[in-house]
């Protein structure tokens, strides 16, 4: 198989999956018990009222025609309104997607190139003590709950020492003063809130990619190419170079799904933070019943994995020349 008819597979696949995901929660949704209206029931709306909303959103079709409608309007990129604020959920959303993905993807990214970076010194330092020792704090750091690192981060740096604030992106009026949407996220007072939440989350991660890339360089420094690279006086760098290439690629497998579950589970340091992410957001949709945003949420939490995973598959080729495209 070449490697465009591979691409050309892969992607055929990787849209399919993204339809199964879909369709599987429009059903999923649809099958929970409770709705919107049973909740207006319970406040008390009225019978006309119920019946309007029902009519607005399409409630008394067949289910077939419900299902074809979401389709069809998502593949038009319309992914409806919420039913509690009554806007667009794209809109709706949009920012607070943004907001978290600042704050992940920077995270998570610099978490596995320093994890990367520790795990190629400890992996190459197989049995001496900078292996034993440094194994610990990794472990130690990953082991509580990211809720507990934000409590603690606050408790230090915030309240002992007053070195950042507590809580919140940007301090009170800081917004209003800019015309545009973007310059406030390059201000000192946006740096200011922004170190805490990123160091939790950095503290969280990187005790995966250490680890990960500790045991793949133990097992990849053995190998019969790199005793050339050492026979043929390769110099200590350029061997390094090369440890670290072929050892990263179960650190590039993870990283997409470390990136997906940040995304998605990133509810309780936005909750100690008090940061304005999507989180946040589907914990108050979750309560409020508000579906057309947690389902919405939800297809992009697992979309952004699968399409991460398969830009990691054709990745795989560039970054080691072992992995090939077989029959």
């Amino acid at each position: 198989m070449s490697r465009l008819k591979y691409i050309g597979v892969r992607t055929v696949q990787t849209v399919f999956v993204l339809w199964l995901v879909l369709s599987g929660l429009w059903l999923m949704f649809r099958l929970m018990p409770g709705d919107f209206t049973a909740r207006m029931v319970q406040a008390g709306a009225s019978p006309d009222a119920i019946a309007a909303v029902e009519e607005r959103w399409g409630l008394n079709d067949p289910l077939y025609v419900q299902y074809w409608r979401y389709v069809s309007n998502f593949v038009m990129l319309d992914v409806g309104d919420s039913v509690v604020y009554g806007t667009d959920v794209w809109e709706f959303t949009k920012m607070k997607i943004f907001n978290t993905f600042i704050l992940v993807a920077p995270a998570i990214t610099f978490a596995y190139i320093l994890g990367s970076v520790i795990g190629t010194i400890i992996g190459s330092s197989r049995g001496s003590r900078l292996e034993k020792w440094g194994l610990v704090p990794l472990i130690f750091s990953g082991s509580f709950p990211s809720f507990f690192t934000a409590i603690v981060l606050i408790v230090i740096f915030a309240s002992a020492l007053n070195w950042f604030p507590t809580s919140g992106m940007l301090s009170p009026g800081i917004r209003g003063e800019h015309t545009t949407w973007w310059t406030p996220y390059f201000t000192f007072n946006f740096a200011h809130h922004y170190v805490l939440p990123f160091v939790a989350v950095i503290l969280r991660y990187l005790f995966m990619p250490s680890l990960i890339m500790r045991t793949s360089v133990v097992e990849t420094k053995d190998k019969d190419f790199m005793e050339y690279h050492r026979l043929t006086g390769l110099p200590v760098v350029k061997r390094w170079r090369h440890l670290a290439k072929h050892s990263s690629l179960p650190v590039i497998t993870v990283y997409p799904v470390s990136m997906s579950r940040a995304l998605g589970g990133l509810v309780l340091i936005e909750t100690v933070f008090n940061w304005p992410g999507i989180g946040f957001a589907l914990v108050e949709g979750v309560l409020a019943r508000d579906y057309p945003v947690v389902q919405f949420v939800f297809f992009i939490v697992a979309a952004f994995v699968i399409i991460a995973n398969f830009l990691v598959d054709i990745v795989y080729g560039v970054i080691d020349p072992r992995v090939t495209v077989g029959e």
